[in-house]
C-alpha cells in the first residue's frame, strides 16, 4: 500500500498533542517529523510493484522491487512508525509500521511460496491482499481526521488492494492491472505529501496546501 497533514493538524503545537500523521511546517523541536520518509519510502516502492501490475514492466522484473521492499518501504518504514511511537502519534505509528510490515511480509511471501496448485496459491495471495483492504479501509476511516491528502492516499490504497484481491481470486490479468493503474496513482498521491511535508518544514510554513480537517 499510506499520509500526512502539514498546515493546522499534524502541526505539533505548542500544550497539544495530534493524533494525526504530521507533515508540519513545525515539529517538536529537536525531533524531525518522521512522516514524509514513511511516505516516501511507501510511495517509492508502491510505484515499481504498480508498474508491474499495470503492464508497464514484464512480470519477470518483479523481483527487482525487493530491494526497496526490504529497505526502503520496509525498514524505513517501520523506523518511521517507531519514531512516530515516539511522538505519540497513534495513526502515524500504526499506518508506517504496518505498511513498513507490509512491504516485508511482501518480500517473504513473494520468495517463500508453498508447493500448491495455481488456483490454491490465488486464493492465498487473495485472501493476504484482502486482509489488507480490511485494514486499510478502516485506516481510511480514521484518516478523516487528518487531512485531505492523507484522506486521498488511504482512498486510494484501498481501491488499489480491493482490485488487486478481486484480481487474485478471479486470476484476472485486466482486474489486476487496474489495480496497478490506482497503485501508480497511490503513489503520486503518497509522493505529493511526502514532499509537502518536507518542502513546508524546510520553508517553516504550509506553503504546498494539504487541506487540513477540523
Amino acid at each position: 500500500m499510506t499520509t500526512v497533514t502539514p498546515g493546522n493538524r499534524g502541526v505539533a503545537h505548542e500544550g497539544q498533542r495530534d493524533e494525526a500523521v504530521s507533515t508540519a511546517a513545525s515539529v517538536s523541536p529537536g525531533f524531525a517529523d518522521p512522516a514524509p520518509l514513511g511516505l516516501a519510502g511507501f510511495a517509492a516502492t508502491t510505484f515499481f510493484l504498480s508498474s508491474v501490475n499495470a503492464g508497464l514492466l514484464p512480470k519477470t522484473v518483479e523481483g527487482a522491487v525487493f530491494g526497496f521492499a526490504i529497505f526502503y518501504g520496509g525498514i524505513a518504514q517501520l523506523l518511521a512508525g517507531m519514531w512516530e511511537f515516539s511522538k505519540g502519534n497513534t495513526f502515524g505509528a500504526l499506518a508506517f509500521s504496518s505498511y513498513g510490515a507490509f512491504w516485508l511480509s511482501f518480500w517473504y511471501l513473494v520468495t517463500h511460496l508453498p508447493k500448491a496448485s495455481a488456483s490454491d496459491l490465488n486464493k492465498a495471495i487473495g485472501t493476504y491482499l484482502l486482509i489488507w483492504t480490511i485494514f486499510t479501509a478502516y485506516m481510511f476511516i480514521a484518516s478523516m481526521r487528518t487531512s485531505g491528502a492523507i484522506m486521498l492516499v488511504f482512498a486510494l490504497l484501498t481501491l488499489t488492494f480491493l482490485f488487486l484481491a478481486i484480481g487474485a481470486y478471479a486470476d484476472s490479468s485486466s482486474i489486476t492491472k487496474l489495480g496497478g493503474w490506482l497503485g501508480l496513482v497511490t503513489a503520486v498521491a503518497a509522493w505529493y505529501a511526502s514532499f509537502a511535508g518536507v518542502f513546508n518544514s524546510t520553508a517553516k510554513r504550509a506553503a504546498m496546501p494539504t487541506y487540513p480537517r477540523s
